[in-house]
Order: C-alpha cells, then structure tokens, then sequence
C-alpha cells in the first residue's frame, strides 16, 4: 500500500483532522448505508462508497486538499470527515463536513472540526472565500453554518446530488 504523504494533521481540544486510512474505510461505508446519509446522496451501497472514499483520498493527490478525516483524539477512531472540498462541478470551493458516527453527534465536533477546517483553507490555502453547500431539508447543517456565522447566498443544483444551499463564510478579514 501507498501512503499519502504530505498531508498536514490539525489537532483541536478534542480531534486529530488527518489523512484518510484505509481502516477509515468501514466507518465511512456504513455511515453512508445508513439513512443519516440522506443529504450528501446516501443510502448507498458497499461499492458506491468505496468510489466516494477514493474520491476522498483522489482529492488530495490532484488539488493538494481534501476533507480530513475527523479521528478521536484518544483512540483514533474515524467519527466524521470535514474540511476544503472543491470537485468537478461544485460552483466553488467549499468548506464541507459530515459526522459518520451517531453516537459522536450533536456534541459540536462538527462546529469545532469546521472551525479549524476554515482556519487551514484560509491560513494555508489562502482561501479568500468560502461557501459550504447544504441541502434544503438539512436543518442541522444550516444551524451549524449559521453558528459558524455563515449566511444564505443563493441556490445550486447540482446534477447528482439535486437542490442544496450556498451558505457564504465570512471573509478572512472579517474573522480576524
């Protein structure tokens, strides 16, 4: 096996957000068996998530940055995935995340994993901008967008994953 290299670690109170492992691979593929996937195209089969876990892992060999898998600080268990994203056919990029683990739900990791997420696209990356695309009937990524002091810039269709919102991040000048 190739290991991906090069790939930076952010480390928060409670996550490691790193590279993608192999081992990652089950956590992901039963999270998007699962109803809970609902918003970013799941339930999908064994198969079809292998596809979408090297979509993951293809991201970072061709644009330099993905999503980062969203590891327990203590065990290393997978719990989620968030970070920059901008595939083919994304209007622009994009700060994405999504919690696997439903047992890790609703204790802010998503908030806490995005918060350093937007730090490294715009430290890092020199990200001037961000959106993150959410679907219409995801309340709870809309609260957390809107925590994360996004606000709603629109509409995007996207011809998979159908009808979802822009929310815009705030600018870098205006975190600091």
């Amino acid at each position: 096996m190739i290991e991906l290299t090069g790939i930076p670690e952010i480390t928060t109170d409670r996550l490691r957000l790193r590279g993608p492992k192999p081992s990652d691979f089950d956590a992901m593929a039963d999270f998007l068996a699962s109803p809970r996937a609902q918003y970013i195209g799941g339930p999908v089969s064994r198969v079809l998530a292998w596809r979408s876990f090297g979509h993951l892992v293809g991201h970072w060999l061709l644009r330099g940055y993905s999503m980062f898998i969203l590891a327990d600080k203590t065990s290393d268990a997978a719990l989620g995935m968030a970070g920059p994203w901008f595939p083919e056919g994304w209007p622009e990029p994009e700060l994405g995340w999504s919690i696997w683990s439903a047992e890790a739900e609703g204790k802010g990791l998503a908030q806490e994993a995005a918060l350093a997420a937007r730090r490294f696209a715009y430290g890092p990356l020199g990200w001037k901008t961000a959106i993150s695309l959410i679907a219409e009937n995801n309340l709870r990524s809309q609260a957390l967008a809107q925590r994360l002091g996004c606000t709603r810039d629109g509409d995007f269709t996207h011809e998979t994953f159908g009808a979802s919102q822009i929310w815009r991040h705030p600018s870098p000048e205006s975190l600091a």
